[in-house]
This record gives C-alpha cells, structure tokens and sequence, in this order.
C-alpha cells in the first residue's frame, strides 16, 4: 500500500488528480479512519490496476499482473516468505545466471532490494504489480511449504523420535530455521522466541524492546525445528526434560552474529529462546549516547578519574552493558591495561582482555574479578554485580587504585547506594569508592518518514495530572531551555507522534534510544551515605542539587520529538 506521500508523487505527478481534489481526498478519508489509497478504491477515484500502472509508468518500471501463472519452486524460495510478505516483494523468474526477475508493490524500497541483490548475488530487474496480484503470488508459497510440511506429517512420532539427526537436517526444516534466523537478523530483532503451542508453534521476534509475532508454524514441524536450533548450538538432541544453554554464531560478509540459545521443558513443548548478539556492531563515542548537557558534563568528568566506581543501573534490557562499552571505547588507549569478566562479551574491543564466566565449572564474577586483579589492570569491568562477594571485591579494587565500571538491578540511581548497603558493604567505603551512579532505560524513537505534531487532548491532560506535577515538569522544561518562558499551560505544548507508515512497520516508532538519571557523588550526598542516609533522604539532596530525573529526561526528549509521552511513561512507570 502507497503512503500519502507516494500518492501524491503518483496521482498529482502524472495530472490524474488535482492538488486541490487530493488534499479534499485526505481530509475525507481521515474524517473516516480509512487509509487514503482503500478510500480511493472504495470511493472509484481511482481503480487498483490503474493507480499501480500509473505508478508503473511514472516510476519507469514494466508493469507487470499474473494471474495462475506458477513460479518455479527454486525460484520463489530465493527469497523467504516471511521476507517477501514484509516488504511485499517477491522472485518470479530468472535471465540466465545474473539476473533476478522481482516484483513489488513498493518501488522505493530500496534497502530491501539492495539486501536480497547481496543475498542472492544477482542484479534485479524489478516490476511493478498490484497487492491482489502479490495475494496471489504469497498463496504459492503456502502451497510449495504446505506440501513440504506434508512430507514431515507422514513421519509418525516415534520415528521422529529416534531420527531427530536426520530430522535436523531435513531441507524444508533447515529453510525455516534459515529463514527464521535471517529475518531476524534483518529485522534488528534482539531475540527470537520460539513457543510451542497446543496446535502450532509461534515465532515471536523482540523488535525494539517489544515482542512482536512474525510468523506461526504447524505443530508437526516442532521436533525438526527444535532439533535443528539444538544441532547448530551442540546441545543434546535426546534431552528434552532439562533446560539447556548453547551457542552458535553465523558470519558472512555482511554481517557477524552470535545466537545465545536457551531451551526450557513447558507443557506443549520445549520453548527455545535465542538472543542475537552483533559481534560486528560498532561501539558508539560518547555524544551519540544523547544525553542531556548537564549529566553529560558530569559522566566526563567522573570517567577521567584514576579510581573508583563507575554504576549504571536499570533491568534487564535496558542497555546498561552498551554504555559500559561506549566509556570503555572512551578510555580505551595504548597507556592503560583494561580487563573484563562478562556474561556473555556481547560487544568485542580490540586491545581489551575480555573474559567470560563460565559457572559449569566455577568461574564466577567474584573468582574472576580476583583473578582480573592479578593481571595489572588500570581498569575493570565486572558484567554485574549480583553478590556480596563480587560487591566486596568490587569496592577494594575501586579503593586500592582502578577503576572499576559495573551494572546493578535497580529501578534508578539512587537505590544503588540502599543495595550496596544490603550487600554488607559499610557506608563509609561505598561513599570513599562511588564516583557517579548512572540509572537509564531504552525508549522507542519516532519513525522519522512518518512524525506528526499535536496537542495532549483531555483525556491524556486528566490522565497526566492524576500521576505526575505537570507544573514542575512544565518549570522543568522551561529551565532546561525546551520551551520558552511564555508558556503558561500544558495543553498548549506541541508533542510527536509516528503516524505508522511502510518503513516503520506501522508502528510509528523506529530503533531506540536511551533516557538517563546521572547521580554525581558530591560532598553532600557523600556525607549522607557515610551517615546510612534512606532512599528518601537520598532523594531529598538530588531532588536540591537539581539531578535530572530520567522522567524529566523523557519529557525533554519528548518535546523535542525523538520519542513519545507514551514511550517515556511505558518505561519509567515502576
């Protein structure tokens, strides 16, 4: 389906439509909640064969409607169903060795023409066809796996059973498994979730913190599929009983993951978990971590200090470890010796000794830790801090001369210093060897192609009211120099939001990124931990010294458009 964007380009560009009468057919077409090109389907502006000749034509593409015309099997399987119907592009035909015969309903999508010609090595010659036609195409991919799910029926459980080796290897299994892995990998997807129901199995994909179904698979196929994820990360093939944990990467020119495989025994089946982890990704500098100019200048400092401890805090998933690599990056030269005990390395660093533990055989954070102490480090990461023993070894490295980057479990930065506290760690040391606690979360951004402005109607006014001081957040906003001074009201306050478009998956939101609390250990807050001061007390000295909060930080990065109101209350409601 066109955008209101590409309608325009197509309709008034080739003098179908006036400008006039177009801007009428928006207006009419949002009065109805309808998707312009449907409503100039249903209203017989325009037909459907007409619109995508003419966008055939204006785009300089053949035009191309098959009607019961098959596609050789090998053929359409270059490129994967699950691709195909995403980004509505599919291979009907090849012109000798190099050259590759696409349609697609979309002819600006160039990234994912660019991704299959690097898949298949061919050069494309792309046309143009309508979405009745591509219906048509997408049921013979049904009909060529359907036929191959057919083949797997007919194998009786226990047979299965005894050949999961073969099973593993079974051509339409290692497709799906293929397919399932390299979607994902395109997609950005951070892990992949594969959940055996009663009838079926569901492949859920984690796209930018949420998980999203991407496909659904018959039940028959779900000891091949599993047997193939235990294949590919060594694990045992008869076991199906006891949890397991494997790993396996995949390299290509273009791309260098590794998979964490995790597999649980539940009721309809064994449930396989798999994060993706991108050895190749590049570490980010210091300033694309886009936090605010005051937090920002205290991070500096602090990370330029000899010893002492470096904390960022916040749940599983909120990017804590990427940020230890991004200071890592930073303080990354020739002069210092930097060593790391992690679980897993999920980022490589050149000319950093990374090591990860590995409890099958004892090698914990806390041996590991001792051990890193022995090497002549000038700075140490510990992946987490998770025990007594690791926070005990942790403060004597940051008191005796490193400096010591870690992460902790807790909803903000100012709970660090009570956990430290509950870990048997004495005040005074926690106040002599804690230099900066950094607490943050992961928001969605606004998808750039499809950003629209509005104003918070009542019920979103009410709604806000009732669960924050919208005036300190207004005073907020005007401190920091994101509105100016004359405005009295919430209400009048522009926000963004994505209207949901082809690049964003009708979201409204593309990729992430972070919303941060910096705690600097000043004199104050010092002699408050020294004296076992309570959270709320903690709360009290930040509260004086003016610390951004990360909600205050979502409210800035919400006024200025790069995520949602929404977004930023998801992530920060405890």
């Amino acid at each position: 389906m066109f955008t209101q964007r590409q309608l325009e380009h197509i309709l008034v560009g080739s003098k179908t439509i006036s400008t006039n009468d177009f801007n009428k057919f928006v207006t009419a077409s949002e009065a109805k909640g309808q998707q312009l090109e449907d409503y100039l389907f249903a209203e017989r502006v325009i037909s459907e064969d007409n619109l995508y000749e003419t966008a055939a034509t204006l785009f300089q593409m053949p035009f191309v409607k098959m009607k019961n015309q098959p596609i050789r099997k090998d053929v359409l399987f270059l490129i994967p169903e699950p691709l195909a119907q995403h980004y509505q592009i599919a291979a009907i035909d090849t012109e000798g060795d190099k050259i590759l015969k696409i349609i697609t309903t979309d002819p600006e999508n160039l990234q994912a023409f660019e991704f299959i010609k690097k898949k298949t090595g061919k050069d494309l010659a792309v046309s143009i066809t309508t979405p009745s036609t591509f219906k048509e195409i997408m049921k013979q991919y049904h009909k060529s796996l359907q036929a191959e799910f057919q083949e797997l029926t007919s194998i009786d459980k226990a047979k299965q059973e005894k050949n999961l080796q073969e099973l593993a290897e079974d051509l339409p299994i290692i497709r799906i498994v293929d397919t399932m892995l390299e979607y994902a990998i395109f997609e950005g997807a951070s892990d992949i979730h594969i959940e055996p129901e009663e009838e079926q199995i569901d492949i859920r994909y984690r796209l930018d913190g949420i998980l999203k179904s991407v496909m659904t698979l018959p039940k028959n196929v779900q000891p091949g599929v599993t047997a193939r994820v235990k294949v590919l990360s060594n694990l045992k093939l008869d076991e199906h009983r006891l949890p397991q944990d494997g790993r396996f990467k995949i390299q290509t020119k273009d791309y260098n993951i590794a998979f964490r495989v995790s597999i649980i025994p539940t009721f309809d089946g064994e449930k396989v978990v798999l994060r993706l982890l991108n050895e190749g990704a590049q570490i980010r500098t210091l300033e694309q971590i886009s936090m605010q100019p005051k937090p920002f200048s205290i991070l500096k400092k602090n990370i330029s200090k000899p010893h002492g401890m470096i904390l960022v805090t916040g749940p599983t998933g909120s990017g804590k470890t990427t940020t230890l690599y991004t200071i890592l990056n930073v303080l990354n030269h020739p002069e210092v010796n930097i060593s790391t005990i992690e679980d897993p390395i999920e980022y490589r660093m050149a000319h950093v000794n990374q090591s990860q533990v590995n409890p099958k055989i004892g090698y914990t954070f806390a041996i590991g830790l001792r051990a890193l102490l022995r090497q002549d480090p000038n700075i140490i990461m510990v992946g987490e801090i998770r025990d007594t023993e690791t926070a005990e070894i942790a403060v004597n490295a940051a008191m005796t001369g490193h400096l010591l980057l870690s992460t902790l479990h807790t909803n903000d930065a100012v709970t660090a210093i009570p956990r430290l506290f509950d870990m048997g760690i004495p005040p005074f040391l926690v106040a002599s060897t804690t230099n900066l606690i950094m607490a943050q979360r992961l928001v969605r951004k606004i998808c750039p192609y499809c950003i629209t402005s509005y104003n918070l109607n009542k019920a979103a006014m009410d709604e806000l009211t009732r669960q924050f001081d919208l005036k300190s957040i207004l005073s907020m906003l005007i401190e920091q120099g994101s509105v100016t001074k004359n405005i009295k009201s919430f209400e009048t306050l522009l926000f963004y939001r994505g209207k949901g478009c082809k690049q964003c998956n009708n979201d409204g939101y593309k990729s992430r990124c972070g919303i941060y609390e910096v705690l600097d250990i000043t004199k104050e807050m010092t002699e408050a931990i020294v004296k076992k001061a309570t959270r709320e007390e903690l709360l009290t000295i930040t509260r004086k010294q003016g610390m951004l909060t990360m909600l205050a930080d979502g409210f800035l990065k919400a006024k200025a458009g790069i995520t949602t109101i929404e977004e930023v209350l998801r992530v920060t409601q405890e």
